[in-house]
């Protein structure tokens, strides 16, 4: 009888399944999952890179305007996920090369500011600033950096089991030069040594 047990192949397949399903169902959801955060990232860049371009006609620089264009942003991405958190920010620099810290006289070599060192206020705000953009969409010929950061529950609940976060953020940004459709003055920046 024992002889005949070890032979005996029937429902094998029954064992081999419950053993592999477990981890191939883990495998998929999971790729799943990435795959759904890919395609929400795409959508999230293309609505975001659309709405850019429409903040920076003539007329749009109103906080009325930039909250409807944060709205159909939030709108397009809805589609796809629910119960969506999102924020976003806008920041404007009077020129690219300003889109970076303001540069200092590094007297001690450390490469990091120092309170003391001479340094270039860009935003006149008479700080040294690591981001010296200012809030908001800007003027003529400004360039404004435009964010949006949205947070979705996960599409599977694998969070549970691989210690992750119940949801998930995906952050999106466009750089885009607001149209000439006003005067712009180019202030030079003040050098200043605290």
């Amino acid at each position: 009888m024992i002889a005949r047990l070890a032979t005996d192949r029937r429902g094998v397949t029954v064992i081999e399944f419950t053993l592999i399903a477990p981890v191939m169902l883990l495998l998929l959801m999971g790729l799943f999952d990435l795959c759904y955060r890919s395609y929400a990232q795409s959508i999230l860049n293309g609505a975001v890179q659309s709405a850019g371009r429409r903040a920076t006609l003539e007329g749009n620089a109103s906080g009325t305007s930039t909250a409807a264009i944060d709205s159909a942003v939030v709108a397009q991405v809805r589609v796809i996920a629910r119960n969506v958190r999102w924020e976003s920010s806008r920041k404007f620099y009077q020129t690219f090369g300003n889109i970076r810290a303001e540069p200092f006289d590094d007297s001690n070599h450390n490469n990091q500011y120092d309170i003391g060192e001479c340094y270039s206020d860009v935003n006149g705000n008479r700080h040294w600033d690591a981001n010296p953009g200012r809030d908001g969409q800007g003027g003529a010929n400004d360039i404004t950096l435009y964010t949006m950061s949205m947070t979705y529950p996960r599409l599977f609940p694998l969070h549970g089991l691989m210690g992750l976060s119940a949801e998930q953020t995906i952050t999106a940004q466009t750089l885009l030069k607001n149209q000439p459709y006003g005067a712009q003055s180019a202030n030079s920046p003040e050098t200043i040594c605290s």
